[in-house]
């Protein structure tokens, strides 16, 4: 009965938009024809506009397909609908966004089906979870069409891809995660801020070894690149997790302040070499430097972005769902990984013949165990601050009970 109804509904919907059609076409209305049979087919379609009206009133009163369909499984729940930034505790409120926050307390699996769910962390983890399918995209495209052998010259792209890989990774788990507790919330930006720092050192390492001139590196900052990177790379894991430990919302000027200083200076020690070949060399001859100023050019807008509410800040509540300043950090920041992809493949295929005649087998090896180093390190870190949040909450929650 109920299917019957909406079958009959959708005939009336159809009839009547064909007749209506008809009768304001010019094309298909004979200038010839007699008012009267216009004013027949008029009375035709309101008669069945009528009928289109008493269906509507009783399609209130069908069941919902919900209803009609079987339950879904209880091994996979529904997410909650959204709701208001009143209804989410102070931790998980954005500035300037009012809507689409998931409610605190769902069961872990409706966090991980509400990768299909509108709210205001979607596009904070699609865009990162393309961009992740793009890198894996572009890499099988690439070992198709070049072929690709695990060795010394090619460890360095290895542990870059690796390393933005688990930068993407840990960011889409953190957004799509981080809205269970206030506890989940600390840890996984913690591994966010982790893959951050894997990153920074990944990239270091393909900058050093495959886009630096040999005057670079005879330099002092050339000298004591890899190690700094190293310090640097741990250091902004280090003070992203105490600055989103120590400060509570309204956040401070001082927490971004702390957040922005120890990332800025490692970008701009681990971009060094790539920016002294974009002053040096003729861009004319290195199809690869036009990519890595693309590269910097995304990284300064998502920068940008990052450091500042922009545009929620003059549109609050309208960019809640879509076009927050975060997102589109998330964007440029997506974008300047592809490019950088780009210019290390053709960097590599510059000089992968060449490589072991600039550096010793041993320092390209070397390079591993400090990436892995790293890696270690900064989880450490972020296992530490997790395990300080936790007796920290747990310390409120008995003083409040």
């Amino acid at each position: 009965m109920a299917l019957f109804s909406y079958t009959h509904l959708a005939t009336v919907v159809v009839v009547c938009c064909r007749e209506t059609q008809e009768l304001t076409d010019p094309h298909t209305v004979s200038p010839s024809l007699p008012r009267f049979s216009t004013s027949i087919m008029t009375g035709g379609a309101l008669s069945r506009l009528s009928t289109l009206s008493l269906s509507v009133k009783q399609f209130s009163r069908l069941p919902n397909l919900s209803d009609i369909l079987p339950s879904s499984p209880p091994f996979l729940p529904s997410p909650s609908p959204t709701v208001p930034v009143a209804c989410v505790p102070a931790l998980f409120r954005e500035p300037y966004i009012l809507s689409g926050y998931r409610p605190v307390g769902q069961d872990w699996r409706c966090y991980l089906l509400s990768l299909f769910q509108r709210h205001n962390e979607s596009l904070n983890v699609w865009t990162h979870l393309l961009a992740g399918a793009g890198v894996l995209l572009r890499v099988g495209a690439y070992v198709g069409s070049h072929g690709f052998t695990l060795n010394a010259p090619s460890l360095p792209l290895c542990l870059y891809v690796l390393s933005a890989l688990t930068y993407l990774c840990c960011s889409v788990t953190a957004h799509l995660l981080q809205s269970h507790s206030e506890l989940a919330h600390y840890a996984f930006f913690f591994l966010d801020y982790v893959g951050v720092a894997v990153y920074q050192y990944g990239c270091a390492l393909a900058h050093y070894f495959y886009c630096s001139e040999a005057a670079w590196r005879d330099s002092t900052v050339g000298l004591w690149f890899l190690p700094s990177a190293a310090v640097l790379g741990w250091l902004s894991c280090a003070s992203c997790c105490f600055a989103k430990s120590r400060y509570r919302r309204p956040y401070p000027l001082r927490r971004k302040i702390c957040q922005l200083i120890p990332t800025s200076l490692a970008y701009f020690l681990d971009i060094s070499p790539v920016a002294q070949r974009l002053a040096t060399v003729p861009w004319g001859e290195d199809p690869a430097l036009s990519l890595h100023a693309l590269q910097i050019a995304f990284f300064m807008l998502a920068a940008l972005f990052f450091s500042s509410p922009i545009p929620e800040r003059f549109f609050p509540g309208r960019c809640d769902i879509m076009g927050h300043g975060h997102q589109i950090f998330h964007i440029f920041l997506s974008l300047c990984t592809v490019c950088q992809l780009e210019a290390l493949f053709l960097d590599y295929g510059r000089q992968r013949d060449t490589l072991l005649e600039v550096y010793e087998e041993k320092q390209l090896w070397s390079a591993s165990v400090s990436f892995l180093a790293l890696a270690l390190c900064s989880f450490l870190t972020a296992a530490v601050m997790t395990r300080r949040v936790s007796k920290s909450l747990e310390k409120s929650g008995a003083t409040k009970q």
